[in-house]
């Protein structure tokens, strides 16, 4: 099994980014998708999470009205569009699958597998 996350990389505030999140090993169908993030100095938060069977997207507060997750099984590929990025959102973005319940989908030690990260960063 193996998550890779990419689209990284510098932006200015306002702006827009994709990441994406290749998946192999795994069927997405079979397993939920969760991006989280983690900034310097701060604990890795939650940032959206799509189900598994359901395709139901959750998202953090914070970014709720900004991001939206998505998905291709046929590609194996979880997507996180980024826009109206804030120099707040600059992190560390990691994708995990596991199968959490819709109300612990933040809950990172309920995910199975992880992958490497892709650094985000806005400039004000």
């Amino acid at each position: 099994v193996q998550l890779q996350a990419s689209g990284g990389g510098l932006v200015q505030a306002g702006g827009s980014l994709r990441l994406s999140c290749a998946t192999s090993g795994f069927r997405l169908v079979d397993y939920g998708i969760g991006w989280f993030r983690q900034a310097p100095g701060k604990e890795r938060e939650g940032v959206s999470y799509i189900r598994s069977s359901s395709g139901s997207q959750y998202y953090a507060n914070s970014v709720k009205g900004r991001f939206t997750i998505s998905r291709d099984n046929a590609k194996n590929t979880v997507y996180l569009q980024m826009n109206s990025v804030k120099p707040e959102d600059t992190a560390v973005y990691y994708c995990a699958a596991g199968r959490p319940v819709a109300s612990a989908w933040t809950t990172g030690a309920l995910y199975y597998y992880w992958g490497q990260g892709t650094l985000v960063t806005v400039s004000s």
